[in-house]
């Protein structure tokens, strides 16, 4: 069993930059592939960016490539994403997956475990 917690959401002005963290307890991630997903009101849950930890291979959506970077901390059984050049259309309840992918990093039913959310708002 994996427990997520996520941290690190808030209120943030359009080009602003926001880091979430994602600490995982139960089990080392360095076995699994760790995802942030977000869900803005109305909308489905959206896939924002994964991470393998045994080849080191990162993934981003198209609407965050460019912007976001995803980085792990094995030694801390870690995961964040830092947010750069925030807008508001990436205000949304931001989530963190832990699962081993078998066929798409991108979608949610691949990945097991899940954190409670943080909410992130970008304002104009």
């Amino acid at each position: 069993q994996v427990h997520l917690v996520e941290s690190g959401g808030g209120l943030v002005q359009a080009g602003g930059s926001l880091r979430l963290s994602c600490v995982a307890s139960g089990r080392s991630l360095n076995s699994y592939t760790m995802a942030w997903f977000r869900q803005a009101p109305g909308k489905e849950r959206e896939f924002v960016s994964a991470l393998t930890w045994d080849v080191g291979i990162t993934y981003y959506g198209d609407s965050v490539k460019g912007r976001f970077t995803i980085f792990g901390d094995i030694a801390k059984n870690a995961a964040s994403l830092q947010m750069n050049s925030l807008k508001p259309e990436d205000t949304a309840v931001y989530y963190c997956g832990a699962g081993r992918p078998r066929s798409s990093y991108r979608r949610e039913y691949e990945y097991d475990y899940w954190g409670q959310g943080t909410q992130v708002t970008v304002f104009s």
